[in-house]
């Protein structure tokens, strides 16, 4: 599961010079708030003083699951968002082509058989999750072959940015179940939206879940608590998240399934959360409580209501300028190192390992 290939980026050096680098250009040009930190974060995810962010990719993974009988009786489908999707009929779409990311959508278990599509990847582990109230939602082998498929997934992609969301019915009640298990957080906190659900329909709803929680009392494992609780577009990305963070690129958080991703895989390898930042599709309460179990807020608050995967789109050009104000040089500045000079030999020796190319 890459566990020994996840290295920290913690580096007391070059955090501080990143830090004067940037100080030395808000003497000129002011300070530009916000995106000096980000910057700071993007040079020590990729171990230099001049991070390069190239060909982010979307990676939007898709499943079915069997508790959507009993939290969405009205009988939509999964299948049908995707192939809005993949027809650039959703404003992700639209926001990823104008952006430069590369969209892909996984179908992770989605419970219908999907036409070919270049954008569409197969990775069907099933043709969706058993219902999570009467039995575990996948089998332990299942949650493996989901995690090794996003593992594959994400080694294929191109660039050193990979953002992560999971669509699905029930793909947030599932979220939730595998959240407030392996947390502190209340399952209420992670169901109530912030919207008007009317009290009898949330009770509804939280009667279902608790009974998927009792079925499960006993299980705290990380993998066992994924495959009793679902699903198969959060298994996914548990293993697009490892690999990305093992070759040190950036991960960009959106959603809950997506954050119940980044707790799973944080329990196999925890320095995989140095490598994320979060963005944010909707208001859902239930994802404030998600990102502060890391620490973390989205990077961009616009009152969206969208999908999730949206956020990210409009995110990657706030994080790209973000890089630029430690890659690209301005006029007359000597270009200098990628990373901080020692203070014990000669000046042109640089200390720590070569950056990445």
């Amino acid at each position: 599961m890459q566990r020994s290939l996840i290295t920290p980026t913690a580096h007391p050096k070059l955090e501080e010079a990143l830090r004067h680098k940037l100080q030395r250009r808000s003497e000129t040009t002011g300070s530009l708030g916000e995106l000096e930190p980000l910057a700071v974060r993007l040079g020590l995810i990729q171990n230099t003083l001049k991070p390069k962010l190239r060909s982010p990719q979307l990676l939007v993974a898709a499943g079915d699951h069997g508790l959507a009988v009993d939290v969405a009786p009205s009988g939509a489908a999964s299948s049908i968002q995707v192939m809005h999707l993949l027809a650039g009929r959703l404003p992700m779409a639209v926001f990823s082509f104008i952006q430069g990311l590369g969209l892909t959508v996984a179908d992770a278990g989605l419970a219908e058989t999907m036409s070919p599509h270049p954008s569409l990847l197969q990775r069907k582990i099933a043709f969706g999750t058993r219902n999570a109230r009467i039995t575990s939602a996948m089998t332990v082998d299942q949650a493996h072959a989901a995690i090794r498929a996003g593992m594959e997934i994400a080694d294929g992609l191109h660039g050193n940015v990979l953002a992560c969301a999971g669509i699905g019915v029930g793909a947030h009640e599932s979220a939730a179940l595998v959240i407030s298990r392996l947390s502190t957080v209340p399952l209420r906190s992670l169901v109530e939206n912030g919207h008007a659900l009317p009290p009898d329909q949330l009770a509804s709803l939280l009667v279902v879940l608790q009974g998927a929680q009792g079925r499960h009392r006993d299980i705290t494992d990380p993998v066992e608590v994924l495959a009793a609780f679902g699903g198969f577009e959060t298994a996914l990305l548990v293993g697009a998240m490892l690999v990305a963070a093992s070759k040190r690129h950036l991960i960009i958080v959106d959603g809950l399934p997506a954050c119940a991703a980044l707790l799973v895989a944080s329990k196999i390898a925890a320095p995989v959360t140095d490598y994320c930042v979060f963005a944010r599709s909707h208001g859902h309460r239930g994802l404030d409580h998600a990102m502060s179990i890391f620490g973390a807020s989205a990077l961009l608050e616009l009152g969206m209501e969208s999908a999730d995967g949206t956020g990210a789109s409009v995110t990657w050009p706030l994080i790209h300028a973000a890089a630029a104000l430690l890659t690209e040089v301005a006029e007359g500045e000597d270009p200098g190192p990628t990373l901080p000079m020692t203070t014990t030999t000669d000046p042109g020796t640089p200390s720590g390992p070569r950056s990445r190319p």
